[in-house]
């Protein structure tokens, strides 16, 4: 009879956490300015962002995929170079290689899964 392993399986979920977005020291980042939770928990299964766009630009992630979701302003966000409007409760499911940037004054709640990894953002030159 095999041994049974005690390792903890790949589905193991990640102990429970919590965050407070606005407490958390605001970062500058290619779509303006985020506050970002849960980037170091294990097993790294997903990210929240509180976003406020100013000047984004245009980039893509190979591994990661976003949702975000408009909280505040009007404005519109942009997927493969198609621009669709975006105000408060708006959503955007955004997929591995959709180059997208939002635009004008917007608050956005982003969630990445996996979660974001700076090395995961590119642009194009």
């Amino acid at each position: 009879m095999a041994a049974r392993s005690t390792a903890p399986s790949p589905t193991t979920p990640a102990a429970p956490a919590t965050a407070k977005l606005d407490t958390i020291e605001p970062r500058a980042c290619s779509c303006g300015q985020t506050r970002r939770a849960f980037v170091d928990v294990e097993p790294g299964t997903a990210s929240v962002h509180l976003l406020d766009v100013d000047a984004a630009t245009s980039h893509y992630h190979r591994k990661a995929t976003e949702i975000y979701v408009v909280l505040e302003g009007e404005g519109r966000v942009e997927l493969d170079g198609v621009a669709y409007p975006a105000g408060p409760l708006s959503a955007f499911l955004i997929p591995p290689g959709t180059r997208h940037r939002a635009i004008g004054e917007l608050r956005a709640l982003v969630v990445a899964i996996p979660a974001a990894d700076d090395e995961d953002e590119y642009f194009d030159a």
